[in-house]
């Protein structure tokens, strides 16, 4: 049980890291972008940002259900 939990969560883990830093690095508005012409409140709308905030949670949240299922490998 607890091999398969690592075979599982450690490559997942990993994957789930690298789509974060690339999300990170490479999905984010840039300076140049016409965020600044969005209403503060409206800016959640724009396109890019919207985009950039959906994969930043999703690989987020594969990244620590990934951590915990390491974690339940090695605590049983």
């Amino acid at each position: 049980m607890d091999t398969i939990l690592y075979i599982i969560a450690g490559p997942l883990f990993l994957i789930s890291f690298a789509g974060y830093l690339y999300v990170k690095l490479s999905l984010k508005p840039k300076d140049d972008s016409d965020l600044d012409d969005y209403y503060y409140e409206f800016e959640d709308q724009h396109p890019a940002l919207a985009k950039y905030t959906k994969w930043s949670k999703i690989t987020l949240s594969i990244a620590v259900i990934a951590a915990l299922l390491l974690f339940l490998a090695l605590v049983m």
